[in-house]
């Protein structure tokens, strides 16, 4: 399950982990125009982890999803 909410400068994504398995926590992924941040708790400790992506980043993961193993440098 997500949520997708529009707020004034991000847009926020929340992937809730669904299942039978060992649940994790849910992620936060918060689209602004210059980064993008994905976060989560850390189980251990209950504070949020934050990684920042810049915009090439985003595009650079979008683009490996459907590509094979190997090194690759989009132009």
């Amino acid at each position: 399950m997500f949520t997708i909410e529009h707020e004034f400068d991000a847009t926020i994504v929340t992937l809730v982990d669904e299942g039978e398995a060992v649940l994790q926590e849910d992620v936060v992924v918060a689209a602004f125009e210059e980064c993008v941040t994905v976060s989560q708790a850390d189980p251990r400790s209950g504070e949020p982890v934050t990684v920042t992506l810049s915009m090439q980043q985003v595009r650079d993961l979008a683009a490996a999803m459907n590509l094979p193993e190997g090194a690759y440098r989009l132009r």
